[in-house]
């Protein structure tokens, strides 16, 4: 869309935030800033530590390059502070941020679409721990609804574990899901411009993809080409997609899926603010698809341009 950098103008790269993930953003952040320099990009990077508007007040931006991740800046808030202020911003919309940050609503609407997600339920409290295992049977993976990087999720074989994730969960202020265990393999397709990237196959020693796996394990392999067949990864790319289509995502984002023992395609979850470490698996995949990290960010700023209808 854009060849010269001053059609951008001022650039603020929005990082950090409160929730969770805050370290993972900087990282993400500190390495956008830096492609975005590296291009002649007028950028200035503003870490967030309370409101987003006191960050960005007496800042003359013309657009912002959102990359905090989590709740504050990945579930609609920001966007909505942006809408409101006039400034355009990269990724997805107001409605779309804040349905994707919830795995729950995210899971409704694809299985609503008819798509197939993991069967799973809600948990309140103790109270609905022997309906669940009578639901769904062990293993099963606990997560909070609207956190990320995994944090807060826990595999349990049992009654007591599945309370103690419970518990783990329920620090994060915000709902708990027990999700049927998927036994079979991993992959996450990158999307760009409305284009698929090439699909990673993850693979990790651990008994899943957590958070150590993801920022600081050496043993996570990542497998691209991903080992499907040319039709499968296809199939798995249209797949993907659709399910950020039927959430309203646009611009860019990142869609995980297992292809369970049965050969059945399960939607996990979608993340509108991707990572962009030196671990983040949309980097990996454009790589393998021949974008360099810079030109990367350079598309990914170019989806500020876009008219967002979600």
């Amino acid at each position: 869309m854009f060849s010269n950098p001053e059609q951008f103008g001022r650039v603020a790269v929005i990082m950090g935030g409160s929730a969770a993930e805050r370290e993972v953003s900087l990282r993400s952040g500190a390495a956008v800033y830096s492609a975005l320099k590296n291009q002649g990009v007028d950028a200035v990077a503003i870490d967030v530590t309370g409101s987003p508007i006191e960050a960005l007040s007496g800042q003359k931006v013309d657009r912002v390059f959102n990359i905090i991740h989590g709740r504050g800046g990945e579930d609609g808030v920001l966007q909505g502070v942006l809408e409101a202020m006039g400034i355009p911003y990269t990724g997805s919309g107001v409605m779309a941020s804040a349905l994707t940050m919830d795995k729950l609503r995210t899971k409704l609407c694809w299985q609503g679409y008819g798509m197939v997600t993991p069967t799973w339920h809600v948990l309140k409290s103790a109270d609905d721990l022997d309906t669940c295992i009578t639901k769904l049977g062990f293993p099963v993976i606990v997560k909070p609804a609207q956190e990320g990087s995994s944090l807060g999720m826990g595999k349990a074989l049992d009654r007591d574990e599945l309370l103690q994730a419970l518990h783990t969960a329920a620090e994060y202020k915000c709902d708990v899901y027990a999700e049927r265990w998927v036994t079979g393999k991993e992959y996450t397709v990158g999307i760009l411009q409305d284009e698929a990237l090439p699909v990673i196959r993850l693979e990790t020693p651990r008994s899943f993809y957590d958070y150590e796996a993801k920022y600081n394990a050496t043993t996570t392999q990542y497998h691209c080409p991903c080992g499907l067949s040319q039709d499968q990864e296809q199939t798995l790319k249209k797949l993907a997609l659709t399910a950020a289509e039927v959430v309203g995502v646009k611009g860019w984002s990142r869609v995980d899926v297992f292809i369970d023992d049965d050969g059945q395609y399960q939607l996990i979850e979608i993340n509108t603010v991707p990572g962009m470490t030196d671990h983040s698996l949309v980097p990996m995949a454009a790589k393998q698809a021949g974008i360099t990290f810079d030109a990367l960010v350079w598309r990914i700023l170019e989806t500020s341009l876009e008219t967002r209808l979600a």
